[in-house]
């Protein structure tokens, strides 16, 4: 009697457990599908939405927004080729639905795609190194040709570690017989060689770069920044001086000049120049963000990557890995973001182009960014290119000034 009575007591508890069990499941599924797939849409309209607006808007075709196209172009391959197949490895339990050399096909794509995105970046990083640090050798070196070079190189240097992977080269020992018995399992399992080789590829020199070129931005832009309030200072010091009588020649011409050179001072080219010093910074921090969001997002996978292909005795639970695949994944959802939220001739760009994409009937041309130039104090592109903190520069602008006072007096 009592072996009935805890049976069915037992079976009641089953019974109550099994819709809770079920309602957890289907609750965990439904938050990965929409995760997931919130993020592959985002990468895929964003990154679209930035290479319609660079083909729309004329300003925007300038050589640093070649890498930022083509760096779209790539994130938005990851999001298509490489997020959707790893997002149905996840929904369906881990299992692998499209054979086995799509699978091969599907871990090569994901090498080469996400490679080249790393490699944008850091082609971008080279890009503003040379415009902010080096400006009068900018429009020398960076030409259309060595910018179509860089680019290249950037979609043909996967092709190293790219094809190791569609060749099955990079398999650890064993995983061959491994994928054999388990048809349903695309695992990707390297051995120690191919691993160093592609971690360094794709993350650790790219980043090495990245960091040494962002240091080299960062100490140019505060030494600009501390040259050019040190030369306003003694501006602002002269004009004060020169106002209370102590530089003052007696005569009537020497005093004109003294005054029409105050004058010069005091008019809105040095305001000019601090809001092309603050745009110069903004550039240079936009770069930072990058850089430092490009870490945050692969540095962890990597450092998984190679730890685990090296110690064969390591084991990480399933879930973090996908986790840490994903936050990589996820970087290229986010640099579209971030150049819209930080540079605004794309925030009007993009505004100008999402109105015309939800207007069915809009024929609204193309916005012109360079109507925004007379509502606010800006930059043309090839005025930022040259640095005009640079100290040459500036001496530039002081000795053209002061003969166009001297003629005109």
């Amino acid at each position: 009697m009592m072996t009935e009575i805890a049976a069915t007591v037992e079976s009641n508890r089953t019974a109550v457990a099994a819709p809770e069990d079920d309602w957890t499941d289907l609750f965990l599924f439904l938050f990965k599908a929409f995760t997931m797939f919130s993020i592959i849409i985002a990468s895929i309209l964003g990154n679209l939405l930035v290479i319609v607006s660079v083909m729309r808007h004329r300003k925007l075709r300038v050589i640093t927004n070649y890498f930022v196209v083509s760096l779209a172009f790539a994130d938005m391959l990851v999001a298509v080729t490489v997020m959707t197949f790893n997002a149905s490895i996840q929904l369906t339990g881990g299992k692998w639905l499209f054979g086995y050399i799509m699978c091969d096909a599907w871990n090569s794509l994901d090498v080469y795609f996400s490679t080249a995105s790393i490699l944008h970046l850091c082609c971008i990083s080279v890009d503003r190194y040379y415009a902010i640090v080096k400006p009068l050798k900018y429009p020398i070196n960076m030409t259309k040709k060595v910018v179509a070079i860089m680019l290249l190189s950037i979609w043909v240097a996967p092709s190293f570690i790219f094809i190791p992977v569609l060749c099955g080269w990079y398999a650890a020992p064993g995983l061959e017989e491994y994928r054999v018995t388990h048809p349903d399992e695309c695992t990707f399992k390297a051995n120690n060689i191919y691993a160093i080789v592609s971690s360094l590829v794709s993350f650790w020199i790219p980043c090495t770069i990245m960091v040494f070129t962002y240091l080299a931005i960062f100490k140019e832009a505060t030494r600009q920044e501390k040259q050019l309030h040190a030369r306003i200072g003694n501006q602002m010091l002269l004009s004060n001086r020169d106002c209370n009588g102590d530089t003052l020649g007696s005569s009537g011409s020497n005093k004109a000049l003294t005054l029409n050179e105050v004058g010069v001072h005091n008019t809105p080219t040095k305001d000019r120049n601090i809001i092309k010093m603050k745009r110069e910074h903004k550039a240079a921090r936009t770069l930072g963000i990058i850089m430092g969001t490009f870490i945050l997002c692969w540095l962890p996978f990597f450092l998984w990557y190679v730890i685990t292909s090296l110690c064969q005795a390591c084991y990480v639970p399933e879930v973090a890995v996908t986790l840490l695949f994903w936050i990589g994944y996820f970087n290229s959802t986010l640099n579209p973001l971030i150049y819209a939220y930080f540079n605004r001739d794309f925030r009007e760009a993009f505004k100008n182009t999402l109105q015309c994409a939800f207007c069915s009937l809009c024929r609204r041309p193309p916005s012109d960014l360079e109507a925004l130039e007379v509502r606010r104090p800006s930059l043309r592109y090839d005025d930022r290119t040259r640095s005009i903190y640079s100290e040459t520069y500036l001496k530039h602008i002081d000795r053209r000034r002061s003969s166009e006072v001297g003629s005109s007096l």
